[in-house]
């Protein structure tokens, strides 16, 4: 990591390495719309590269020195390596190198009012909610989200104003190199131990994230979550507290839930109470989300009456409770999923939703990740009816030789209706022959299992 400061520096041509990425896109975006020169390189053309071009970036295909022509500070992607040729000829002609979270860190330094929305879930769905929120407010802010979001027909919006949000990834601690003016936490919990050794390793990362919010800034925290509890010391800032069971400064009471699983709630603020709200999304887990976004609106001096009317217009983001489409009169949903937590709290909602029986169809997700939290994944799956475990995706990591997907489902207890099968077609063919009207179908994983709804769903054409 270079020390540098966009907002000083001399610096008019920015190179991006892995440009077509969905954040290093954004990126580029926002630094057109800043009036800086942007190039970039990435291995294969794309919708999104053809995007930049109309917005005036300059693309290569394929990664190349010659790709390199003076630019005065180098960006690059988590996937590409040092040895990169680009990355080489960079270091060649001492061009200052950063990776994405830094610009991302000194994008938010160029706006007066920075979000940053961290935990280990509900990040791109709370970080969605607050952003329409902002916009059906008037506030214009500039969105970066880690997802499709159709209200702003992407995952980027360029606003106007001085309201910058964005995720914050807690992942290699890149969260660090941002600054943000509210930093909200919804939850923290053991993930990523690729990297970090135990929960205490990452609560430290948290602590060190919320003490990066300057004193007249807010910290908008889970008051429910006893690990987000023990980083409330480190922040200087001003704490603003959500929840349901505990006394918190915003508290959902009198939830219930309509026939498809969509949660209504009140809402009050240090006792008074602000109204209904109504949710566009399903599960207990989003009413968690929803109310950070609310804190966080209100923070922002948007009225609760903005917020009620225009909250249950968020109807969810691409791979989360994603509904599909139906195959012999079955519901085919997909979800990213990935996490113990976040598989009961998938299935907690699935129960909410008509259905006769649920199929959960997952892929881990990593290694690691799998190995670590082998016991938890066994006990995440109880509201399930059928459960089919596929092979691992294995992302970043080379294949580990100890962990594999038949472990975890020895590991299930017997009474449940689980199984091994590997094979997108082969699983599909199975679920297609045994599937019956009024059940549903929910693929769950981080990797590419959504790719056995797409051919659930070709089936029937």
């Amino acid at each position: 990591m270079i020390a540098f400061n966009l907002n000083e520096h001399k610096i008019h041509h920015i190179h991006l390495i892995g440009i077509g990425g969905i954040s290093m896109s954004a990126i580029a975006e926002v630094l057109l719309s800043h009036g800086y020169r942007v190039s970039g390189s990435d291995i294969r053309d794309s919708n999104i590269l053809q995007k930049l071009r109309q917005h005036g970036g300059e693309i290569f295909i394929g990664h190349a020195a010659e790709n390199i022509q003076n630019p005065d500070l180098i960006v690059y992607s988590a996937a590409i390596k040092d040895f990169n040729p680009e990355r080489i000829r960079a270091k060649e002609l001492n061009i200052p190198q950063v990776d994405r979270a830094e610009m991302l860190g000194q994008i938010m330094k160029k706006y007066d009012k920075a979000i940053a929305v961290a935990g280990s879930h509900g990040k791109t769905t709370t970080t969605s909610l607050i952003s329409l929120l902002m916009e059906y407010a008037g506030l214009d802010p500039t969105i970066l989200v880690g997802g499709e979001l159709d209200s702003i027909g992407g995952n980027i919006k360029i606003g106007k104003s001085q309201h910058f949000i964005t995720e914050a990834c807690e992942y290699v601690e890149s969260f660090l190199k941002f600054f943000p003016y509210i930093a909200v936490v919804l939850n923290i919990d053991e993930d990523h131990l690729d990297y970090y050794k135990d929960i205490h390793h990452i609560k430290d990362a948290f602590r060190r994230f919320v003490a990066l919010v300057p004193k007249e800034g807010f910290l908008v925290a889970c008051h429910d979550d006893t690990e987000v509890q023990e980083i409330y010391e480190a922040a200087s800032c001003n704490l603003i507290t959500y929840g349901i069971r505990t006394a918190a400064d915003f508290v959902a009471k009198d939830i219930v839930f309509n026939e498809e699983g969509y949660p209504a709630f009140n809402v009050t603020y240090k006792g008074e109470n602000l109204g209904k709200f109504h949710l566009g999304v399903p599960g207990l887990h989003n009413v968690y989300n929803a109310l950070a976004a609310i804190t966080t609106s209100y923070l922002l001096g948007i009225d609760a009456k903005t917020i009620s009317n225009n909250i249950h217009r968020y109807q969810g983001i691409h791979r989360r409770f994603d509904i599909l489409g139906e195959v012999k009169g079955a519901r085919i949903i997909d979800d990213y999923a990935h996490h113990p937590v976040e598989i009961k709290a998938t299935l907690e909602a699935a129960k909410q939703y008509p259905h006769k029986k649920i199929w959960a169809i997952f892929q881990p997700h990593t290694y690691s990740r799998t190995k670590a939290l082998l016991k938890d994944f066994a006990l995440a799956f109880d509201a399930a009816d059928h459960i089919i475990i596929t092979d691992i995706y294995a992302a970043r990591e080379p294949e580990d030789g100890e962990i594999n997907s038949k472990k975890l489902v020895e590991l299930m207890d017997p009474k449940l209706e689980a199984r091994y099968m590997s094979g997108f077609e082969t699983i599909a063919d199975h679920i297609y022959e045994k599937v019956e009207s009024g059940d549903l179908v929910l693929t769950m994983g981080a990797g590419d299992v959504y790719r056995i709804a797409e051919i659930l769903l070709n089936k029937m054409e």
